[in-house]
C-alpha cells in the first residue's frame, strides 16, 4: 500500500501563494483608500470583499490543498480578508462621517435668518374696534343687530321722523341710487337697523347696531363719505334718561377707562325728543387745572364731542307700530372711527381707509 502524497502541483493553487496573497490584499487596501464616496466603497466591496472576490475566490483553493498546507494558507488568506474588512469598515465611517458634515453644511438651518418669510397680516382695527363695543353691550345682555347698506327711503327717513323736506335728503348730503324713482339710498346711518327691528320684533328691544354709513362728505383728515357708526337702541316700559345715562357711562368707561363720565348738551334730532349731544370728559386732562389748559386733546375745553342720543321720539314708535302710551326707549350713536381715533391718538381718518397693513400691525391682535 502506498503511503500519503505530499507532494501537489503548485500550478494549481498559485492564488494561495503568499506573493499573490499580499498582491490581492494591497490591490483591495489600495481601492478601499481610493474611494471617494459611500457607492464607490459599496462597489470596491463587491469587487474585493464579495463572494466573487479574488481573496474569496482563493478561500475556496485551499480545499485543494494537502492537509499539511491548509492551515498555513488559511491563516494568510484570513488574515489578508480580516484586513480588508477592517479597512473597508473604517474608510465607510469616515465617508458617512464626512458626508453628514456635507448634509449639515448644505442643507443645515440658518437660524439668524427671518424665520417668517410671509409677511403677516393682521385684523383691521375698525372691525376689533366694532367687536369691542359689541363685546361691552352683549355683556349687558343686549343683542347685535345688523341691516343692509342699501336702504329703502322710508325706512332710512320717514319711519325715523325725517320729513320729505328734511335737508340731509337732498343730492348734497345723501347718495341716491338710480334710477331715483326707486326711493333707494346708501344708508346714511345706522338707524334704519333700528326701525327693522321694531317692526319684526315685539319690545322689549335692546340692540346695538354697528356698520358703515354713507354721506357725501369730503375725504380728508377728518372726514370721509364712508366711515362707521354705532348706535343702540332701547325700547321697554318706563325707560327714562337716566336709563340712557347710566348706559353712556358704563360705554365711556368701557371704551377709554374709569372714572370718565358724559355730560349732555340739549340738541335736536327729528328721531328724538328731547335730545342731546354727549360730551366726554377728556381723557387725558380729565377737565382739571392747570393741566386743562394747555391739553392738545380737549384744546383748554376739558370736554369732547363724542355723539348723540335722546329719548326715541313717539312718532318713530308709532311708524314702527309701538304703543307709545305703553313704552318709552332711548336711543344713541356714535363714530366708531372718531372712537378709534380718540382711544389712540391717530390724527388722520384718512389712514383708517387706506389699506396699509403697516397701519393695522400697530394695534395688534386685539385692542
Amino acid at each position: 500500500m502506498s503511503g500519503p502524497n505530499s507532494d501537489y502541483d503548485p500550478v494549481e493553487v498559485t492564488p494561495l501563494k503568499e506573493a499573490e496573497v499580499e498582491a490581492m490584499r494591497e490591490a483591495a487596501l489600495q481601492a478601499v483608500a481610493g474611494a471617494t464616496d459611500l457607492d464607490q466603497l459599496r462597489q470596491v466591496r463587491h469587487d474585493h470583499a464579495g463572494d466573487r472576490s479574488p481573496l474569496a475566490l482563493a478561500n475556496r483553493e485551499i480545499g485543494a490543498l494537502p492537509p499539511q498546507a491548509r492551515k498555513e494558507a488559511g491563516m494568510r488568506v484570513g488574515r489578508a480578508r480580516g484586513a480588508v474588512n477592517q479597512a473597508i469598515a473604517a474608510r465607510q465611517a469616515e465617508l458617512e462621517a464626512a458626508d453628514e458634515e456635507r448634509m449639515l453644511a448644505e442643507e443645515g438651518v440658518d437660524v439668524t435668518l427671518p424665520w417668517d418669510r410671509r409677511p403677516r397680516g393682521a385684523r383691521h382695527p375698525i372691525t376689533m374696534m366694532s367687536d369691542k363695543v359689541a363685546d361691552v353691550f352683549v355683556a349687558m345682555g343686549w343683542e347685535v343687530a345688523e341691516g343692509p347698506l342699501v336702504e329703502a327711503e322710508w325706512l332710512n327717513f320717514d319711519a325715523l321722523n325725517l320729513g320729505p323736506d328734511h335737508p340731509a335728503r337732498t343730492m348734497q348730503d345723501t347718495f341716491w341710487t338710480e334710477p331715483t324713482d326707486n326711493h333707494v339710498v346708501l344708508r346714511t346711518h345706522t338707524s334704519p337697523v333700528q326701525a327693522r327691528t321694531m317692526l319684526t320684533r315685539e319690545p322689549p328691544v335692546y340692540v346695538i347696531c354697528p356698520g358703515r354709513v354713507f354721506r357725501t362728505d369730503e375725504y380728508d383728515a377728518t372726514h370721509s363719505p364712508m366711515f362707521h357708526q354705532v348706535e343702540g337702541l332701547v325700547v321697554d316700559e318706563g325707560i327714562t334718561m337716566a336709563h340712557l345715562k347710566g348706559t353712556l357711562d358704563h360705554f365711556a368707561q368701557s371704551m377709554f377707562g374709569d372714572g370718565i363720565t358724559t355730560r349732555f348738551r340739549p340738541s335736536y334730532f327729528p328721531f328724538t325728543e328731547p335730545s342731546a349731544e354727549v360730551d366726554l370728559v377728556c381723557f387725558v386732562c380729565r377737565d382739571r387745572s392747570p393741566a386743562r389748559e394747555s391739553c392738545r386733546t380737549c384744546r383748554g375745553e376739558g370736554w369732547i364731542e363724542w355723539g348723540g342720543c335722546g329719548v326715541v321720539n313717539p312718532r318713530v314708535l308709532v311708524a314702527c307700530g309701538v304703543d307709545p302710551d305703553r313704552y318709552t326707549g332711548f336711543a344713541f350713536g356714535m363714530g366708531i372711527d372718531r372712537t378709534l381715533m380718540f382711544r389712540h391718538g391717530a390724527e388722520d381718518l384718512r389712514a383708517v381707509f387706506e389699506g396699509d397693513v403697516r397701519f393695522s400691525l400697530a394695534f395688534g391682535s386685539e385692542l
